[in-house]
């Protein structure tokens, strides 16, 4: 088993909605189901990493960006696996592929990113949600400590 196969949780994966100045960070995906399509950058978690810490790394190694994770903007799961999609800041970096995962990474108005056919139907749900307003936000808790850290997203009162 090679050490990719080792440290990644196939089931737990992230997406980074990067948003500046009505632009959207945007990657055309070379493989898979996504082959060809405009995606919002993401990736699995690595075995012991945050889902914070994983959008992070993924977004910075897709497209030469660096973010701060903030709000989740929505979650998708199913009996094996789940997909968290972060509202993330944009720090700094240019936009770059990095010749692997993606052929290209740029930054799209929001509103043409909503209407191109190439553009896969989720990342334009994830824009969609981003661009509402309505996010889960962290929220501290005291609370257990038995299995490490806990991190607690939920709906705040406006």
């Amino acid at each position: 088993m090679d050490q990719e196969q080792q440290t990644t949780n196939w089931s737990q994966s992230v997406t980074g909605i990067v948003i500046r100045e009505k632009k959207v960070l945007l990657a055309r995906h070379t493989y898979g189901a996504g082959k060809g399509r405009l995606i919002v950058p993401g990736g699995y978690v690595n075995v012991g990493e945050s889902p914070q810490d994983a959008v992070v790394r993924e977004v910075m190694e897709e497209t030469g960006i660096l973010v701060r994770p903030g709000e989740i903007v929505g979650i998708r799961f199913n009996q094996r696996d789940w997909y968290i999609a972060f509202l993330a800041e944009y720090i700094s970096g240019d936009a770059v592929s990095d010749g692997k995962e993606n052929s290209e990474v740029l930054w799209m108005d929001i509103e043409e990113a909503l209407t191109r056919e190439d553009v896969a139907d989720l990342t334009k749900k994830l824009i969609e949600c981003a661009a509402s307003g309505n996010y889960l936000s962290q929220i501290p808790y005291d609370g257990t400590t038995k299995y490490g850290s806990y991190t607690f997203y939920g709906a705040k009162k406006m």
